[in-house]
């Protein structure tokens, strides 16, 4: 079977509990991490961190749904959800935020995002760009 070369949204990337990943993450479709990413994280689409989740690094996206912990700069462009068994420490920059009794967040949050219809998925390449 042929398979085109266009982004496929409806794709769902799992990190599984166990799993540790260093490096950086681009996707074009959504990501579920259960395991631990240390690192940047980009992607087009949804990041969901489970109970087990960890992140430390960067995160960009256009929505984010967070049960785990989080140490991270984190830009979501629509909206982010934090769950009550979320723990987030770092920089929040989104359009809208959903935070649930129970979730813990220190840090920074700017919620004036320029444009919530365009994702910044990769600051390197708007670096490169000017």
């Amino acid at each position: 079977m042929a398979k085109s070369n266009d982004a496929d949204h409806a794709s769902i990337n799992l990190i599984g509990a166990g799993t540790t990943i260093k490096g950086e993450v681009k996707s074009n479709g959504d990501i579920r991490i259960d395991g631990t990413l240390i690192g940047q994280v980009y992607t087009k689409g949804k990041i969901i961190v489970g109970n087990t989740g960890v992140i430390e690094g960067e995160i960009y996206c256009q929505n984010a749904d967070f049960s785990g912990n989080i140490k991270a700069k984190v830009e979501v462009s629509e909206l982010l959800s934090m769950k009550a068994t979320s723990r987030l420490r770092g920089e929040i920059v989104t359009n809208k935020l959903a935070i649930e009794p129970g979730a813990r967040f220190t840090g920074n949050c700017t919620m004036d995002k320029d444009d919530p219809a365009a994702p910044r998925t990769d600051p390197k390449q708007d670096q490169q760009k000017k």
